[in-house]
């Protein structure tokens, strides 16, 4: 009995029906601590997704894959949310939802250690060159073999020729367990979302509701600042170091060979995903029903509440809600959800809005190295210390706009779609900041150095480097004095070099400069004055469009929550996570992915045979290409926001009628029983006196009914 008398005081998600008997823990203090570690949490697992953005092409190097291919894995995350999280949001909003919450951080922390495992199971990293500097030794081979028996001399791979070494090794198929891990993320990231913010919904005071939604999206927006600088640390690292002499390396962090210690990055974020689960452990399942206040929802929302029997008393408090009967019940309750017109326009909105965002954020730090020669280090830490800061004011000051300005949900839809389309005509300008392709001879431009673009009509070999035995295969680039970068110092035609590692110097260079006996340096020619000019105006432009179109994250969230019935606001949430990660988290690093591997004019090969990453693109296609679908998709999704808010704003003139009808009713009701109210005293007044005027002529004296004489008697009067 008393078990049953405790759940019939749990209604639906949880809320307590009754006072709390807890005396040593407040109402207030519980919620404050749920917010912080709610806020921690967000910060952990955005931390550790924004470090796997940073660590895209890292991963590309490593396990030498396409563009397309990390796509596949950055989507696996969806993946794993696709797997549970409608039945996380439906049944865990009837759970214990802290502990639920606390369980997805351990298995996002397990999952974030697995995919630093390969890097413990496979053996050391070795980068494709087409020179070989051997330890201890002050003889350096020839750039520049002039037959066969040289290169074999040297350790090399006659070109055309298979590697026999390739015989037992997996073809660095490793990378499937950095996808298993990141399923493993998306699994255990579920019910973070939408089980913590219908908490604070449901026991924040309606002032503080998107306050307190706007700081848990602004933490998780300031997690990425720190996944980003972790990424640019450990990038700057080399993916060996500690096992390997650091002067026989040949490339530094700009070469697109060179490979960071990504795996460290994922050790880290994979511990502070594991501290955050454990708050949740000792919070409680629900709080007094008195906080939330009696005025739960405003004339607005209650207006958007649409009447159903089949929603009327369908988790009565005091009858407890059994798994089977849950069940039964998720295919009508989903058919109900699915029936509000507003909430689909929402989804089909944010679905291609976020398949534009996803698309856009995978490939940024990617995008500003190719496109302006910056190093993988430096592109994610500008990413960290610029746009994500923007980012994360922006969905502050939204979330402080709506608070002050008290937006009703018109007004949260109109605002949201300004900013977006303020942010949509500012980021047009990006076409504008240009870079020239860089001159690598026989890729870009010819041996020559005209520049007569050779996109179509690539040509390794040409008359200077004729002599030499080379594979075009390899890149292994150098930069000549002449100010071209050569795909690698046999196909520059060096006879001869000096020094070790990165000090390398390349003499007697038969293709370098008009005379062919300049020399070449490791590494590409980074001198690109027009990029080194426009970058600022990028990171300017890209920060203050960031911020702008961030305004409107929270009013959108909120317009989310608001406009569909409180029972279903759990559901709701996790069928939206659900329907966008589906067909925005899942396909678009995957398609622009590939439309970007589209652009490549120079492919790495694998050791064992293979097109390997990517090694440079075509910079204007690549512009093109990745601008260009970025804006198509903003401007679809504003073509869906028309009928949109045509629905919105009919619904809100019929609920406002009917408010209105219903208020006059409840006034000509209430004016009805005022006015008998005044007749009855009237008559109370009126009848005393009526009877002493008639009394004496109506009645005997003995006080008996009038007789047939006396209104004989009165009708001749009157006559």
């Amino acid at each position: 009995m008393a078990v049953g008398a405790e759940q019939g005081r749990l209604g639906e998600n949880g809320r307590s029906n009754a006072p709390s008997r807890d005396a040593g823990s407040s109402p207030c203090s519980s919620l404050k601590m749920f917010l912080g570690a709610l806020s921690f949490a967000y910060f952990s697992k955005s931390l550790s997704g924004s470090y796997m953005k940073s660590t895209i092409t890292q991963l590309e190097r490593r396990f030498d894959i396409p563009s397309y291919l990390i796509g596949v894995i950055d989507g696996s995350f969806e993946v794993g949310n696709l797997l549970v999280i409608a039945f996380v949001s439906y049944f865990g909003a009837k759970l214990h939802r802290p502990k639920i919450i606390a369980i997805g951080c351990l298995l996002m922390s397990i999952g974030t250690f697995i995919i630093a495992l390969p890097h413990f199971i496979i053996g050391r990293y070795e980068f494709e060159t087409s020179v070989r500097w051997e330890i201890n030794s002050t003889d350096s081979p020839a750039p520049c073999p002039k037959d066969s028996a040289a290169i074999v001399a040297q350790g090399s791979i006659l070109p055309g020729v298979p590697n026999t070494k390739c015989e037992g090794e997996s073809n660095m198929s490793m990378w499937i367990y950095v996808l298993l891990g990141n399923v493993l993320r998306g699994i255990g990231e579920t019910p973070v979302q939408p089980l913590g913010i219908s908490y604070i919904d449901d026991f924040a005071s309606q002032e503080n509701a998107a306050l307190y939604v706007g700081c848990v999206q602004t933490i998780s927006v300031v997690g990425p600042v720190f996944g980003y600088l972790l990424g640019s640390m450990c990038a700057k690292i080399y993916v060996d170091i500690g096992f390997v002499n650091m002067e026989t390396i040949s490339i530094g962090p700009s070469d697109s060979r060179w490979v960071g210690a990504w795996w460290l990055g994922y050790l880290i974020a994979g511990a502070l995903t594991l501290l955050s689960a454990i708050p949740f452990w000792f919070l409680p399942r629900s709080l007094p029903v008195g906080q939330r206040g009696a005025a739960r929802c405003t004339p607005e929302q209650t207006s958007f509440i649409k009447d159903s029997p089949l929603l009327e008393n369908k988790y009565p408090a005091d009858e407890p809600t059994g798994f089977l009967e849950m069940a039964r019940d998720f295919i009508p309750t989903l058919r109900i959800l699915l029936g509000n017109p507003i909430y689909l326009i929402y989804l089909c909105v944010t679905i291609i809005q976020l398949n534009s965002l996803i698309g856009m954020v995978t490939y940024k730090p990617k995008y500003i190295e190719q496109h302006f020669g910056q190093s993988a280090s430096k592109a994610n830490f500008l990413m960290g210390v610029v746009n994500i800061p923007a980012v994360a004011l922006g969905m502050f000051s939204g979330g402080l706009c709506m608070k002050k300005l008290k937006l009703s949900l018109m007004g949260a839809a109109k605002f949201a779609f300004g900013t977006s389309l303020i942010g949509y005509f500012l980021s047009l300008f990006f076409f504008a900041m240009s870079c020239e392709n860089a001159k690598v001879a026989g890729v870009t431009v010819p041996y020559d150095g005209m520049d007569v673009l050779l996109f179509d009509k690539p040509s390794a070999f040409t008359a200077c480097n004729s002599d030499c035995v080379c594979s075009p295969n390899d890149w292994d680039p150098v930069c000549g004095e002449d100010g071209i970068t050569y795909v690698s110092p046999c196909l520059a035609g060096c006879t001869r070099s000096d020094g070790s590692g990165s000090n390398t110097v390349f003499a007697q260079c038969s293709c370098v400069g008009s005379a062919g006996n300049l020399t070449a340096r490791t590494g590409q020619c980074l001198d690109r004055e027009d990029c080194d000019r426009m970058f600022p105006y990028f990171l300017a432009l890209s920060v203050i469009t960031s911020f702008i179109i961030s305004l409107g994250g929270t009013p959108g969230y909120m317009l989310l929550i608001r406009c569909i019935e409180p029972q279903l606001k759990s559901l709701a949430l996790g069928f939206h996570a659900l329907a966008t990660r589906t067909l925005a988290g899942i396909p678009a690093p995957i398609y622009f992915g590939a439309i970007i591997d589209t652009t490549c004019l120079k492919w790495g090969q694998k050791r064992c045979g293979g097109i390997g990453a990517c090694r440079i693109y075509n910079t204007a296609a690549y512009r093109t290409a990745y601008l260009g679908l970025t804006l198509s998709l903003r401007s679809a999704s504003f073509l869906v926001c028309i009928p949109g808010f045509l629905l919105l704003r009919q619904q809100v003139r019929r609920e406002q009628r009917n408010a209105v009808r219903g208020a006059l009713a409840n006034g000509g009701a209430e004016m009805e029983v005022l006015g008998k109210d005044e007749t009855a005293d009237r008559e109370a007044a009126v009848v005393p006196e009526t009877k002493s005027v008639r009394e004496p002529v109506v009645r005997d004296t003995e006080g008996s009914q009038p007789t047939a004489e006396h209104h004989s008697r009165d009708r001749e009067t009157r006559l």
